[in-house]
């Protein structure tokens, strides 16, 4: 059967590689479902480019015209991240499915998805990298080493915890005690028939002739 305990593994070598821009091309290995990593994965290139984006949006030197920009690509990656999201909650519903492991409809519903907690997972090996080179940084003081040395402890703490509520919610589906369901995210503010600002527009481009 499918092992999630995997994947943060799978976040921390991606990681690591991504950030060596001197590094060939790598697709990472699931032998059991190579394209469920593939989500998997694309869902974490989402969050490693918003990490990097939202870091230049913040950078105060910016201009104008370079945080409008920055907003744009982090509205487009956002939606991207959570459509991945979505696609994953998918694959493992049809993978149960097609195991004979369908979800017991009378077992108890499970507010939170695989899915959600795979992107939570995404984005503290995200946090763990970049503690982990402050916690080493050569020109930082020995308060700031020592202060994300302990923010380290902390985040690693917090992703056994995760994944280990990840592997329980996931076994406990598989013996149909806990369900779960595809949420959509319904995401509005991508859509221009639903962001008001970008239908209002629209309509006075339109009626106006403008």
């Amino acid at each position: 059967m499918l092992d999630l305990t995997a994947i943060p593994r799978l976040h921390d070598q991606a990681t690591i590689i991504w950030h060596d821009e001197t590094h060939p091309s790598y697709r990472f290995s699931f032998p059991e479902a190579p394209a469920f990593a593939d989500l998997v994965m694309a869902n974490h290139r989402a969050n490693f480019d918003l990490w990097h984006e939202e870091d230049l949006a913040r950078d105060p030197s910016a201009s104008d015209s370079d945080i409008a920009c920055e907003k744009h690509r982090i509205d487009t990656l956002n939606q991207r991240r959570n459509d991945l999201v979505e696609q994953m909650d998918r694959w493992l519903l049809e993978f149960l499915d097609h195991e004979g492991a369908s979800l017991n409809p009378h077992s108890e519903l499970n507010s939170e998805t695989p899915g959600l907690i795979l992107d939570r997972l995404s984005i503290l090996a995200l946090k763990i990298y970049h503690t982990r080179e402050e916690a080493h940084r050569a020109n930082a003081t020995d308060a700031h080493r020592r202060r994300n040395c302990m923010r380290l402890v902390l985040l690693e703490e917090q992703r056994t915890d995760l994944a280990g509520c990840l592997l329980s919610l996931w076994e406990q589906v598989l013996v149909g005690k806990r369900r779960f369901k595809l949420y959509r995210q319904m995401k509005m503010y991508n859509d221009p028939d639903l962001n008001p600002v970008l239908y209002r527009k629209n309509y006075t481009k339109n009626y106006t002739g403008s």
